[in-house]
């Protein structure tokens, strides 16, 4: 039997702020990767979500420029427009 395996690739996108920094779990909403405060939270908590390659389990983790969120096999790097 052979079973044939598709591999996505990473997509990126790049998230530009003019913050000094946003807070995990209000960015998980921003971007819509979750619908609601308690839903960011269960994915954070899940160990769902990756900052710097590592999992994340702080909801109130600050991101700053340079910073890469994995979620759901998309990357997510942070621009500060101010820098």
């Amino acid at each position: 039997m052979k079973i044939n395996v598709k591999i996505k690739e990473h997509s990126k996108e790049v998230v530009k702020i003019n913050t000094d920094f946003i807070q995990l779990q209000s960015f998980l909403k921003f971007k819509g990767i979750s619908e609601t405060g308690g839903q960011a939270k269960e994915f954070i908590n899940d160990g769902i979500i990756r900052v710097n390659g590592e999992v994340c389990t702080a909801r109130g983790k600050k991101l700053r420029n340079g910073d890469i969120v994995t979620a759901f096999g998309t990357e997510y790097q942070i621009v500060n427009e101010n820098k």
